[in-house]
């Protein structure tokens, strides 16, 4: 099966649950193929959660749930080590990030100690129990949800962190014709079924074959005056790591893969800018501009 075709066949599926919502589930899927975990940040009702469901219910693979609250501790994640009182052996109980997807749901509801716990899972897709490295199975891909940070008994994500997402993919309000298809589709969903479109075989597939896509000079320079400008842009207080790069050409080569192209365009890194960049910049007070205005203005004097 073609990628495009297969693309078409889970955007089919999800749409049984959800209105509308294109550029965001086609970026949850660039996130899956390109290997790479994405943040989904949005007020709380505008179905996060419910996409990132939908999308592993079209996936024959192993799904857990991770609910970020502020007492969830590091053990409730990656899981811990006890002696069984019969054998007096050391037992390792395995958290639930040893699954393909994980969702980790209000993520920054959680303490900064608990977020850092994610760190290595996140980088390494490996957890360190019991005096082992233990790996994570394959893929594993993590989506997680946050809520902005005005919303009350949220946390700010530190840096470190939010660069270990390959993506930040902001969640909005739905349109007035989505919201009205959103109510015919809670009138029907309990006789939607999604249906298993891709195996866990498939995937692997699908991320070793986008990794062959094209990427020429051109796009490559392009890349990196895109990076560049944001460590020496007059808004920005600290601009985006070499992790960045390596993000949009990931990204970018799995966008195009599925969309059936052999080559990277300049196209594909305008249209995945602000995914990449919001979250790994820190910006001054820029008296109503934002993040986003930011990584406009920086696309637009880039060529």
């Amino acid at each position: 099966m073609e990628p495009k075709e297969i693309y078409s066949q889970i955007l089919e599926e999800i749409h049984k649950h959800i209105a509308g919502k294109i550029d965001t589930i086609e970026l949850m899927v660039i996130a899956l193929v390109a290997n790479g975990h994405a943040l989904l940040e949005g007020v709380p009702g505008v179905a996060k959660t419910t996409m990132t469901k939908a999308l592993s219910d079209t996936i024959q693979a192993d799904f857990k749930r991770i609910q970020g609250t502020p007492d969830i501790t590091p053990r409730d994640i990656v899981g811990y080590t006890y002696e069984d009182e019969t054998s007096k052996k050391l037992v390792i109980n395995k958290g639930p990030v040893f699954t393909n997807i994980l969702l980790i749901d209000e993520l920054n509801r959680m303490q900064p100690k608990t977020m850092s716990a994610l760190l290595e899972t996140l980088e390494e897709k490996q957890v360190s129990l019991g005096g082992e490295d233990l790996k994570l199975p394959k893929p594993f891909i993590a989506f997680a949800t946050q809520n902005p940070l005005k919303i009350e008994g949220t946390e700010p994500l530190p840096k470190v962190l939010a660069d270990r997402f390959i993506m930040k993919i902001d969640v909005d309000y739905p349109s007035m014709e989505e919201e009205q298809n959103i109510l015919r589709i809670k009138e029907r969903e309990e006789k939607m079924i999604v249906k298993k479109v891709i195996s866990i075989e498939d995937i692997l597939v699908m991320q070793e074959e986008a990794k062959k896509i094209s990427i020429s000079d051109e796009v490559v320079r392009y890349i990196s005056k895109i990076v560049n400008a944001t460590r020496v842009d007059m808004h920005v207080v600290m601009g985006a790591s070499p992790r960045a790069d390596i993000a949009f050409m990931n990204c970018a080569k799995a966008k195009a893969y599925l969309e059936g192209r052999k080559d990277v365009t300049i196209d594909d890194i305008k249209f995945l800018a602000r995914p990449v960049l919001s979250h790994r910049i820190t910006v001054r007070s820029t008296g109503g501009i934002g993040v986003h205005g930011i990584v406009d203005g920086i696309i637009a004097s880039v060529n």
